[in-house]
């Protein structure tokens, strides 16, 4: 694991702060933050309906171009107006939980033929980015144990995220890439920060 507990709390209250200070368009208090948070790092913040669990925004970079607390707090920034839903208003911050999901670097799936590219997928470890000309769609590791698919239905979830069709991960001129995540949210809103554990709840599904 590359960050501690402490620091994953500490990436949900950054990102709490970012959403709230942005609804309420009010500065952002500041944080004394450990050295991962000035490396350069990916991160996607979620922001959940409580308790119901329905998403309410998901906005994140997944190359390493921020550092860490730049990447936080833009995603959090960002979900609060996900063009998906409507922008988040005030009265809504105490009726939603904040997750954030800390990466590692994208790396490309290498495969002899494209249809021995789930073999390298692990479905409660793995995130996947798909890519095809101006095409590109990533789905988290959780979305993945969520809907309880197995590794073929990812990828193919992943490329109708992209705007593409279910089987574009098998032409041949579709990029597919992985990455991990460590993922860190609410219990309940401005409460309690817990790290989930997703490979124990795919081995249930």
């Amino acid at each position: 694991m590359l960050y501690s507990d402490a620091e994953g709390d500490l990436a949900v209250r950054i990102a709490r702060e970012a959403v709230e200070a942005f609804v309420d368009k009010r500065p952002m208090r500041s944080f004394v933050v450990p050295p991962a948070f000035e490396e350069k790092a990916g991160a996607f913040v979620t922001l959940n309906v409580h308790p119901a669990g329905d998403l309410r925004g998901c906005i994140g970079y997944p190359e390493p171009f921020f550092p860490l607390l730049k990447s936080v707090v833009k995603g959090a920034e960002g979900a609060a107006e996900d063009p998906r839903f409507p922008p988040l208003p005030p009265e809504e911050l105490s009726q939603i939980t904040v997750e954030v999901s800390l990466l590692t670097p994208p790396v490309p799936i290498e495969a002899r033929k494209p249809k021995e590219i789930p073999k390298q997928v692990r479905v409660g470890e793995d995130g996947l980015i798909v890519a095809n000309g101006p095409f590109r769609g990533l789905l988290l590791p959780q979305v993945a144990v969520e809907w309880s698919w197995d590794a073929a239905e990812f990828l193919s979830e992943t490329c109708v995220k992209a705007g593409l069709l279910p089987d574009a991960w098998l032409d041949e001129s579709t990029r597919v890439k992985k990455f991990q995540a460590e993922i860190f949210a609410e219990a309940e809103p401005r409460g309690a920060v817990t790290r989930r554990i997703l490979g124990a709840a795919h081995a249930r599904h």
